[in-house]
């Protein structure tokens, strides 16, 4: 059996004075983290994880339609596939 895991590290931009709504409303999207924040500056570092590439990309559409994200980066993808070893 093949099991696919994808991991994806982005940069949120969001308006400064909404910083921690924005970071509560990512913290609550599936396999989402915010790692690290600036709300002087008003970016988040979030890392997400899914078994599939289609979910982790319907994952980052849903940070873009956060109320008060000004933009989301992709500054990372790995993709690992992990199987039954055969001799």
């Amino acid at each position: 059996m093949q099991t696919s895991w994808h991991v994806c590290g982005l940069v949120v931009q969001a308006h400064p004075q909404h910083i921690a709504t924005v970071s509560a409303a990512l913290s609550e999207l599936d396999g989402s983290e915010v790692a690290v924040s600036d709300a002087e500056h008003g970016k988040l570092v979030v890392v997400m994880e899914a078994a599939q590439s289609d979910v982790l990309l319907r994952q980052i559409e849903s940070a873009r339609n956060i109320a008060n994200v000004l933009a989301v980066s992709l500054v990372y993808h790995q993709q690992d596939e992990q199987g039954e070893e055969t001799p």
